[in-house]
């Protein structure tokens, strides 16, 4: 009988934010698949916690996931962590878990902190939904496409971004999405110099030219409204109802948040979408 994948959320700054339950399934697998293994051991010698640490990370190899799933087969159950915060989620723990579901492994989660819900629930803006967009591509090209797909992004939308790259990007979100969007910058988070700067992208490009960017950044800026931007079109809005389709939401409900956010009529969106089914 093969054993079971624990994924295990850790703290995102202060070592307090852990649950007993995640400290009890730290002691209780057999090993722990760590992003970095110096990283996580600090974690488990503050609660002397003594584990097998096993390296997975985004330049592990196919062998080193099959090692894994091998051990996983054979009955013994593991534990992967990240760094901070919840893993598999943009993380190389997610190709553990689609192997586990390949072989039928048993996969639990042992939820804990994270950075993207932290940063979206201090952000001071209106957070219905939000869209997590991780760090923005570095090569010039990629970024632009990126931040063109997501100009008539009405949900909120958050960015992490690193202090040296801070600048850059506030000068492209300025670019892609005008001067007056609102932007939350959580600096920090759960740590000893925890800030949140509420502004518009204006004021924190001029805010940056004067002081120093400091810290790991999640960016929360403010998606796309009507009363700033221009009304978008009935195949705009009707690509925003799709999208919640995918993401799960029934069409009834899809074109009702959308009415919302962009002034059609839910009848209006829901009839173009069931036309559009039908071609």
């Amino acid at each position: 009988m093969s054993g079971t994948l624990y994924i295990i959320g850790t703290p995102i700054g202060n070592l307090e934010d852990i649950t007993l339950r995640q400290l009890r399934m730290l002691e209780e697998v057999d090993f722990i698949c760590a992003e970095d293994t110096r990283v996580t051991l600090k974690l488990l010698n503050h609660y002397e916690i003594k584990k097998q640490l096993v390296s997975f990370h985004e330049h592990s190899s196919s062998a080193d996931a099959q090692r894994i799933i091998d051990r996983l087969m054979a009955g013994e159950s593991c534990g992967i962590v990240t760094d901070a915060g919840m893993p598999c989620i943009s993380d190389p723990g997610e190709v553990l878990v689609k192997l586990c579901a390949e072989n039928d492994i048993e996969v639990r989660v042992v939820p804990g902190p994270s950075a993207v819900v932290s940063a979206a629930a201090v952000s001071g803006l209106s957070v219905r939904r939000f869209t997590f967009e991780g760090f923005l591509p570095v090569q010039k090209k990629e970024r632009k496409e990126r931040l063109d797909l997501l100009h008539n992004e009405t949900a909120v939308m958050i960015f992490y971004e690193a202090p040296h790259k801070l600048k850059n990007t506030l000068a492209d979100l300025r670019s892609a999405f005008g001067g007056d969007r609102r932007i939350s910058l959580c600096r920090e988070l759960t740590k000893i110099h925890e800030d949140v700067l509420r502004m518009t992208l204006d004021e924190a490009a001029e805010y940056y030219s004067v002081n120093e960017p400091r810290g790991e950044y999640v960016l929360v800026v403010e998606g796309r409204t009507g009363e700033s931007d221009e009304k978008l079109t009935i195949e705009e809005a009707l690509a925003q109802v799709r999208q919640l389709v995918d993401m799960g939401e029934k069409p009834t409900d899809a074109c009702r948040e959308v009415a919302k956010e962009t002034g059609y009529r839910k009848s209006e969106l829901y009839s173009a979408y069931c036309g559009s089914q039908e071609r």
